[in-house]
């Protein structure tokens, strides 16, 4: 595997197939935004695309946040026909070295360039500005939203994490679970706070435990299993039945507490009962799906289609920007009051909080 610079990691750069066939956006329909059909992509058009995306650490491979990401970009270069380019994140690198990356995906011909994570924030809002015929977006930001050529693609990730922590007060045999944030952040919070409010609108005294495993501007704690799992095992020690993990690569080790201690761990951003290994399905419950796939899609295929996405765009349980999943069939039995729930959510009758209250 070659490098691409000193500052990131080539993972695939695939050719398009010679027909393109312009896939459903996320909402399933096939026409646009303003109620017509979408200009069709032809051939040549779609093979001059060429995506660039960089990824936040850990990368292609994590099963979560990243994993998601890249099945979006797969799809597009699949049923799109566009190129991708694909670099990643090192643990502990600095802005500059984010916006090194952004700027090799931009002189390498790359547009729309997509920067998946909060983290690129500060390197986008620099490098953005330098090339205003390129279009960007970033993943899980909404400062950038007033710079012209950037999309800024965020989620209702409490309304997910509420729905998360309905099901796990319904699962507790002991009134007693945990949440495991990666960084402590305000967009981690936002899961805590969902989690938490999920679960109190269950059982109102039930006890929450919760653990950050790093610091700002630490990061490593999305990609760190080993504190994910000493963090998920000290819960199951103090009572926990069934943690909640918001904390990408780290999950796995809080999986492996899980499986060691005979309890239930509930997975985040992709369905991770599915990546899985066999002898671990058992104890992911469930997990909160955040189609970060669906949105890296949709900033692809308005760029294939002339009408690159711009501005904010929040990806909520209304148009089915988050989820919860029912792969593993333990989960059955509070999927009712779970989706019960749901509809309060996008009626409006509950409104989830996006900052925790303890």
């Amino acid at each position: 595997m070659r490098r691409f610079g000193r500052f990131g990691k080539i993972t695939g750069l695939v050719a398009a197939a010679s027909v393109v066939v312009l896939a459903l956006g996320a909402c399933g329909s096939d026409d646009g935004d303003d109620g017509t059909a979408p200009a069709a992509s032809g051939t040549a058009a779609a093979k001059s695309i060429k995506v660039g995306l960089a990824y936040d650490i850990g990368g292609r491979g994590d099963k979560s946040f990243n994993d998601s990401a890249a099945a979006g970009l797969d799809k597009a270069a699949t049923g799109l026909g566009v190129t991708k380019t694909e670099l990643e994140a090192a643990e502990g690198e600095t802005d500059a070295q984010k916006e090194e990356r952004l700027r090799q995906l931009a002189d390498a011909g790359n547009n729309p360039i997509i920067a998946v994570g909060f983290a690129y924030a500060t390197a986008l809002g620099k490098v953005a500005p330098e090339y205003p015929d390129i279009n960007f977006a970033i993943i899980d930001d909404a400062t950038l939203v007033d710079v012209p050529n950037v999309a800024s693609l965020t989620f209702a990730e409490e309304q997910g994490s509420f729905l998360v922590g309905a099901i796990a007060a319904q699962a507790t045999k002991v009134g007693n679970i945990g949440f495991v944030g990666g960084v402590n952040t305000p967009l981690i919070q936002k899961f805590q706070a969902g989690y938490e409010a999920g679960a109190k609108a269950v059982k109102p005294d039930i006890k929450i435990q919760v653990t950050y495993l790093t610091q700002p501007p630490d990061f490593t704690g999305f990609n760190d299993p080993a504190k994910g799992q000493t963090a998920a095992a000290g819960m199951y020690d103090s009572g926990a039945d069934v943690v909640y993990h918001a904390a990408g690569g780290s999950g796995g080790g809080v999986f492996t507490a899980a499986k060691s201690a005979g309890k239930l761990a509930i997975g985040v951003d992709a369905d991770q009962y599915l990546g899985a290994a066999a002898d671990v399905q058992p104890v992911i419950l469930t997990s909160m799906i955040k189609h970060v796939d669906v949105a890296v899609y949709d900033m692809v295929k308005s760029a294939v289609d002339g009408k690159p996405l711009t501005g904010a765009k929040v990806y909520d349980l209304k148009v089915g920007g988050v989820a919860f999943s029912t792969s593993n069939s333990a989960v059955s039995p509070y999927t009712a009051m779970a989706e019960d729930y749901q509809k309060k959510i996008i009626s409006g009758e509950i409104k989830v909080p996006t900052t925790p209250t303890s």
